[in-house]
């Protein structure tokens, strides 16, 4: 393969490398040796940026494991700045990106962006889920292991969330231990994105697995689940500052159920690399 040209950008710590597709697709990449943080670039995922059919651009996302995701909230906001910095958008545009979740609606601020992330989903349909007959999964007692018991709420917020409600410092649960089990958990055949939330004076203090990714310093779309699914349990009100340990984003739910996703946007570097030395 010829050189690939690519930039990355972080968004409160989540970070993704942009491949530019505007003008036809790259070919075959080995994502998951671009986004390796010992011998490759390092990054959470991998988003080629498109031209959809029914809007402006389009999102493919491909997690850092190599396997598909629907929707990124921090995916979207990156890709949003990479156009701005190639001039192709502009500070207060509000732009339409197709994903495999739908379309989305994007606006540029001074220092980041605002996605529109859609309705929040509970039912099975949304969320593949096996045992009983229930349509929906929330607030409920869910055991993570070593006999231990958070209440639980499963939504999607065009991919797959479980957020589980803590009284203790999400920093004291080795997320490198329960994170896989709970990703992997029979219950949801598909496998599940986790967060660990406590609710905090004035936000909810957040940790957060990834499917195909493990840990991440941050999550778009888990941050909008977490505050769907305080405000549907009573614990927040519709708008809430969601802390994780790449920085804060903030989550509007409004009264019609559209919630908004907004936070910084920085870009780290442009690169060109040989994709088969890193293969290699």
């Amino acid at each position: 393969m010829s050189r690939l040209q690519l930039s990355k950008y972080q968004a409160s710590g989540n970070d993704f490398l942009l491949v530019d597709e505007l003008e036809g697709s790259v070919g075959d990449l080995d994502v998951s040796a671009l986004c390796d943080r010992w011998v490759g670039i390092g990054a959470d995922g991998l988003i080629r940026v498109g031209r959809g059919r029914s809007a402006s651009f389009s999102l493919d996302l491909t997690n850092a494991d190599g396997t598909p995701a629907e929707m990124s909230g921090n995916g979207m906001r990156c890709l949003a700045a990479w156009l701005r910095d190639r001039e192709l958008v502009a500070h207060g545009d509000a732009i339409d990106v197709e994903t495999p979740a739908g379309t989305r609606h994007v606006w540029l601020t001074l220092d980041g962006a605002t996605v529109q992330m859609g309705q929040p989903n509970f039912t099975k349909a949304a969320i593949p889920m096996r045992g009983p007959a229930w349509e929906s999964f929330q607030a409920q007692p869910f055991d993570i292991g070593d006999g231990r018991s958070l209440v639980a709420t499963a939504v999607s917020m065009g991919n797959p969330h479980l957020v589980l409600f803590t009284e203790e410092d999400p920093e004291r649960y080795h997320l490198e231990h329960v994170g896989p089990a709970l990703e992997h958990h029979d219950l949801f055949p598909e496998g599940i994105n986790v967060e660990f939330a406590r609710i905090a004076e004035d936000r909810i203090d957040v940790r957060v697995w990834e499917r195909g990714v493990s840990e991440t310093l941050a999550c778009g779309t888990g941050a909008c689940a977490v505050a769907v699914a305080a405000h549907e349990d009573g614990r927040t009100g519709r708008q809430v500052a969601v802390r994780f340990r790449g920085g804060t984003l903030h989550v509007e739910r409004r009264s019609d159920g559209e919630v908004l996703l907004s936070g910084p946007v920085r870009h780290v570097f442009d690169a060109v690399v040989d994709p088969d030395e890193l293969e290699a």
